[in-house]
């Protein structure tokens, strides 16, 4: 079976989700959820979950090996980022290479980069007028949201549509096609110890 590790930096209702999918697979589970924010409401889904937790800090993540090396000893084969606004540090980058993939709010390349997450997303959508929002899911490189595209879903963009009722029809694609193109990735990764 597949061991997954999920990065997340907030609330944790991706995880959850993603958690509860795979908890009824054979294909594969989480195992461990990370977050670099020790009151991040990710860490107590997960725990009531029974997944493993780990916090970390900015040094831990970025000057040393200490989360690398957690990954690597807990056999992950899969990086899924669920709201992790960090970038990804090069040596976990070239070790996980085509094995870390993001979800973000909007269709990109549009509503990319840094400070453009949540709330500040569909706000942008809903003062450009457009049409169609939806989701992005990509591999992670060392920029924010530049990572080649694995998946989009799309959702009308009404205009009576506020940024919570935008982000209402969002999370509905989220909850229903990440975990499904998870577990397609999954199927098709190679094998770790024949890497």
């Amino acid at each position: 079976m597949r061991k997954i590790a999920i990065f997340a930096s907030g609330s944790g209702t991706n995880a959850e989700n993603i958690i509860k999918y795979f908890s009824t697979r054979n294909s594969a589970k989480v195992t461990l959820v990370l977050s670099n924010k020790r009151e991040a409401y990710v860490l107590q889904r997960a725990a009531t979950l029974s997944v493993k937790t780990i916090f970390f800090d900015r040094n831990e993540f970025y000057t040393s090996r200490k989360v690398l090396d957690y990954l690597l000893k807990s056999d992950i084969d899969l990086i899924v980022l669920a709201g992790f606004l960090w970038l990804v540090p090069e040596d976990i980058l070239e070790e996980f290479k085509g094995r870390i993939i993001n979800i973000h709010p909007a269709l990109l390349p549009k509503y990319g980069g840094k400070e453009m997450y949540g709330e500040k997303v569909h706000r942008a959508v809903i003062a450009n007028h457009d049409r169609e929002s939806g989701i992005s899911i990509h591999y992670v490189n060392m920029n924010y949201d530049e990572g080649s595209i694995i998946f989009q879903a799309r959702c009308r963009v009404d205009p009576s549509d506020t940024a919570d009722t935008l982000a209402s029809k969002v999370h509905a694609l989220e909850y229903k096609h990440f975990p499904e193109v998870i577990e397609d990735l999954i199927s098709k990764l190679p094998d770790r110890s024949k890497m």
